[in-house]
């Protein structure tokens, strides 16, 4: 992989959506690397998709998302993880080869383990993360199409810890306004709660008044607020601006082909 520039950061200090929001913007390729607790974490990057994601936790593997997912038995499990690791292919390839499964299942697993991955790093509070500019060339990657925007959207969504998020809104008392045309949010595919959350966003109504008359959980309505201000379908009032929140610091501009701080 060609790395031109590498932006580092604390996921304690940096939210990880609006990381993702500036590389959607500038549409650049490249790879998200997070580590926490020796585990390390990959999502690449392209044409404004997630295209693959690798994990060092064995938790987060193929063969042990098939088997706690009840699509293995432990046996079958044990026998082709033995003869991955004697025949040194890949996992999905022991599985078809030896019958187990068909390819298709094979991929499927494959994209919903790669899902999984993804959103796992929502879970991550702290941590350190960066980002590392350029194209990569390998040719063996599995890859998956997930729009940017949907990942910041579900990933949001997904998040444990409402606290962390809503405090990057503003105060209680802040006002937003709609900022948004339809056929945006026709291509997040928002449901209908999402959508009827929006709805409430008039100019008006205050952040504590639009959390308590959503129609979900007043914290869960709080996140899709957050996910709404990252992905700048509403934006606060002039006079709001600046307050309760730490923006994410990392700024990419263009100088001819190449993208600096």
């Amino acid at each position: 992989m060609e790395r031109n520039f590498q932006y580092r950061g604390d996921l304690s200090k940096t939210a990880l959506p609006e990381m993702l929001f500036t590389i959607d913007r500038f549409q650049v390729p490249g790879v998200i690397e997070a580590r926490r607790d020796g585990v390390t974490k990959q999502v690449y990057i392209k044409e404004g998709s997630v295209i693959h994601a690798t994990s060092t936790d064995r938790d987060d593997s193929l063969g042990t998302y098939l088997y706690q997912s009840g699509k293995l038995g432990a046996e079958v499990y044990a026998a082709t993880m033995r003869d991955r690791r004697r025949q040194n292919k890949r996992y999905g390839e022991v599985l078809v080869e030896r019958n187990i499964l068909p390819p298709v299942e094979v991929y499927e697993a494959i994209r919903a383990q790669i899902e999984a991955i993804v959103w796992s790093l929502f879970y991550w509070q702290e941590g350190q993360v960066s980002f590392s500019i350029g194209e990569f060339k390998n040719v063996d990657m599995l890859r998956i199409q997930l729009p940017m925007r949907q990942v910041v959207l579900e990933g949001i969504k997904r998040a444990p810890n409402a606290k962390a998020l809503v405090s990057r809104l503003g105060r209680k008392e802040t006002v937003f306004d709609p900022n948004f045309e339809t056929n945006e949010i026709i291509e997040l595919a928002l449901e209908d709660d999402d959508y009827r959350l929006l709805q409430l966003v008039d100019g008006r109504r205050s952040l504590y008044e639009i959390c308590s008359e959503g129609p979900l959980s007043p914290s869960d309505n709080a996140k899709l607020m957050y996910a709404f201000q990252v992905l700048q379908l509403v934006r606060r009032r002039s006079e709001d601006v600046g307050s309760g929140e730490v923006p994410v610091k990392i700024r990419l501009k263009t100088q001819g082909d190449a993208f600096s701080v």
